[in-house]
């Protein structure tokens, strides 16, 4: 969807008491691409950290609505936020909810039916205060039709960088999460936390990075465990401890986004691509690609090709926010994940 010439509008609804962490967010993700026009769009003196550059109304034509976490988040919204939201979601536009966002989006009764997920300290809040929302727990973003919600400031990067992905393929929020200096996107399903204490980042991202380099060959759990020197039971304990996943989970995801990258940057046909990633046949290819993207892969990068970029920076988040180092120690609750 295009609503202004060639850019997709993101408006962020600066609802008051807004953590100014979130806004300048979603601001510095969709920013750092040319496809996108950033508007934060609410009342000036609704919330004292974050400076509005439109009115609400303004998120009339927006694409994408992005509501950041806030403060106190079972205090009413004023009615003229929830209506804005009411009215983007019966239009189609996509509703982005980071954090405590998501209290908005059920206010306004756009979840009702749907399943989202919100910050760890408050899905029982949620759940509670809102009981005809089917509240998931530790999950880093859920994504239900065109509403998508988020649980901390981290994840929410996580969430605008998936957003990037569905608009302008993987390669492009490959380079926009290098630009923000982030990794690239994570799945929805991977965890908010783990239980235990944290193993060294690196103390698997040998075995990690061999896989990676090695996508296209036959690799198993045991061939992993014994690249990392561990028995195969102690290689998935910290396997999953370090990714949230199992390994052939992860392993899959790699596939795909090697797949993915391949498509959107090379000419190479199907078969090639299904060999080069380890799918093997490019029957089996196809069938696990358009069960998990959606489309066919030559589908994908009809669509992918498609995307040109337009002519002209979008806005950058610098000029919109005022989300500067000193953002209230109120957004640190939200800014773990």
């Amino acid at each position: 969807m295009r609503s202004e010439g060639a850019h997709t509008v993101v408006a962020i609804l600066a609802v008051p008491r807004a953590y100014a962490l979130d806004v300048s967010i979603a601001a510095h993700v969709f920013g750092r691409h040319p496809g996108y026009r950033v508007l934060v769009c609410g009342d000036h003196d609704a919330t004292a950290e974050v400076r509005p550059t439109h009115s609400p109304a303004e998120t009339e034509y927006a694409d994408i609505v992005v509501v950041p976490g806030y403060e106190e988040p079972l205090h009413p919204v004023p009615e003229e936020y929830l209506e804005v939201l009411r009215t983007a979601a019966q239009r189609g536009a996509r509703v982005v909810a980071v954090c405590t966002g998501v209290f908005a989006l059920a206010a306004a009764g756009i979840l009702k039916g749907r399943t989202a997920t919100t910050h760890w300290r408050h899905t029982d809040e949620l759940r509670e205060a809102y009981p005809e929302v089917d509240v998931v727990d530790n999950r880093l973003f859920v994504e239900d039709g065109s509403i998508l919600t988020s649980a901390g400031a981290g994840a929410g990067i996580d969430a605008c960088l998936h957003v990037v992905q569905a608009d302008f393929g993987t390669t492009a929020a490959d380079g926009v999460a290098k630009d923000v200096v982030f990794s690239p996107v994570r799945g929805a399903d991977e965890p908010q936390y783990t239980n235990g204490p944290a193993p060294p980042r690196d103390s698997l991202r040998a075995t990690r990075d061999w896989a990676v380099e090695n996508i296209g060959s036959s690799i198993t759990v045991q061939r992993m465990a014994d690249h990392s020197l561990l028995s195969r039971r102690t290689f998935i304990r910290r396997f999953v401890g370090e990714t949230g996943m199992p390994p052939m989970q992860w392993v899959a995801r790699q596939r795909l986004l090697r797949a993915r990258r391949l498509l959107e940057t090379s000419d190479w046909a199907v078969e090639r691509i299904a060999m080069e990633t380890g799918f093997g046949t490019s029957a089996n290819f196809r069938a696990i690609f358009r069960r998990e993207v959606g489309l066919a892969p030559t589908a994908y990068r009809k669509a992918r090709r498609a995307e040109t970029a337009p002519s002209g920076g979008a806005d950058r988040p610098a000029s919109q926010a005022s989300a500067g180092a000193g953002s209230s120690g109120g957004s640190l609750s939200c800014s773990r994940t």
